[in-house]
């Protein structure tokens, strides 16, 4: 049951340390009602659905997962709580089909907190809001300078929330007991997060941005998938040798295989640096993957002393042979199948380029930039809220025919702007073309 002594009479709050840049609150340490059982089985997924079918009010749901650890972005540990329905845990690797659970939210609002993070996750175990509240986004909204939850939950609720399990490995089983307070910390309080938030962004007649916003989301898959994803590998933009570069996407590529069949993150199978190093020295043998002793100084005296050679990362002896496959199939395609060092994009040109190819494009990028920052700074909402700076460039780059501000409105919603965007950037759209007229 969710409490309703106020924070101050709450016997699991603690003091927190104080700090010198900003107040001090008490600590939320232990969980109101103490750390449910995990869900692990289907008759306690029963239970759990008939108890969220009985609460009542938004549901605060939130989702753990294995970022840096694992291939995927799976979900290891689901937690919700209701009010009349308590907390609840969840483990999706047995309970893997969550849909049961989703008929019994049924039309309830959903309340996360950074929900891009976790929707997509959800889906996959069959979860799909019908209404959700995202307080991340509703805090950059009303203008808050920090809006990670333990910020957002101080500021709104009065209680501070220790985040320090925040990047572990939520694969782990079993799970440790602090890491199971720590998830259930993160939705004791949230939906009271929701209720203070709400009314702050209805009395900064932000409520409709919001509303907005949050049903946008109700659609979020994921990010889009990249166009040869291998090219966001660090450092290819060094490169000026094409044999090079299909050098990298083939251990690119490699790694990819390694990684998903090993469920584990690439970067931990074979960091981009050292693909980037291996496609420029391109090594012929195993003992030639791991490159040439290391000369380091000796401490104390600056003199230099050479090393024997040890991988910098294990990943390299141990998938070595495959390392060397991959290098021999680039180096044997033939010049015309090689990649591009670059990609055509229709993306606007770098903005330094505008003033030059564009002069009435630069002009009216200066001028609505200028609104945007007045607007910003006016209702205390970050710039890039008001509308995404690559629609932004796009739009003003390829101009609508029509100019006058419903042609601009019709353009921004044509790329993803919300009514409450047009309504802001429209306007400023129309009078910078009015000033800065295209040839």
């Amino acid at each position: 049951m969710t409490s309703d002594s106020p924070a101050g009479d709450n016997a699991s709050l603690e003091d927190a340390q104080p700090t010198d840049d900003k107040p001090s609150y008490p600590l939320l340490a232990e969980p109101a009602d103490g750390v449910p059982e995990i869900v692990t089985t289907a008759a306690r997924l029963k239970e759990c659905c008939a108890a969220i079918r009985a609460g009542s009010g938004p549901v605060a749901i939130d989702a753990e997962r294995a970022s840096g650890f694992r291939y995927g972005n799976d979900a290891y540990l689901v937690q919700l709580r209701r009010k009349g329905s308590g907390t609840w845990l969840i483990d999706p690797v047995p309970c893997s089909d969550l849909s049961s659970l989703n008929t019994a939210i049924g039309k309830a609002e959903w309340v996360l907190h950074a929900a891009t993070q976790d929707l997509a996750c959800l889906k996959a175990l069959g979860l799909y809001p019908k209404a959700l509240f995202d307080t991340e986004l509703g805090s950059r909204l009303a203008g808050l300078a920090r809006v990670g939850l333990a910020a957002v939950t101080e500021h709104y609720v009065g209680v501070t929330l220790a985040k320090e399990h925040s990047a572990v490995d939520w694969s782990t089983r079993p799970l440790p007991h602090d890491w199971l307070v720590y998830a259930a910390l993160d939705v004791e309080r949230l939906v009271e997060v929701r209720d203070a938030l709400a009314a702050d962004l209805e009395a900064q007649g932000k409520g409709e941005w919001a509303r907005q916003e949050f049903e946008a989301l109700l659609d979020f898959e994921g990010p889009t998938p990249k166009k040869d994803p291998w090219r966001r590998t660090s450092g290819l933009h060094a490169l000026r040798d094409p044999r090079q570069v299909a050098r990298v996407r083939s251990l690119w590529q490699t790694r990819e295989d390694i990684a998903q069949r090993r469920d584990t993150t690439p970067g931990r199978v074979l960091p981009d640096a050292l693909i980037i190093d291996l496609a420029r020295r391109n090594p012929n043998d195993v003992a030639g993957l791991v490159g040439p002793p290391a000369i380091r100084p000796r401490v104390g005296d600056g003199s230099a002393r050479r090393r024997r050679p040890r991988p910098a990362h294990r990943g390299l002896a141990r998938y070595g042979e495959r390392w060397l496959n991959a290098l021999k199939n680039a180096d044997s395609l033939p010049q015309r199948e090689l990649p591009p060092l670059t990609m055509r994009t229709n993306a606007p040109p770098p903005i330094r380029a505008w003033a030059d190819r564009n002069p009435a494009a630069a002009g009216r990028l200066d001028d609505v930039r200028y609104g945007l920052q007045q607007f910003s700074e006016k209702r205390n909402v970050p710039v890039e809220n008001l509308l995404t700076p690559d629609l932004l460039r796009r739009t003003i780059w390829s101009p609508p025919a029509d100019q006058s501000e419903a042609g601009w409105r019709e353009a921004l919603a044509a790329g993803g702007a919300r009514p409450w965007q047009c309504d802001i950037v429209a306007p400023l759209l129309a009078e910078a073309a009015l000033d800065h007229p295209t040839n």
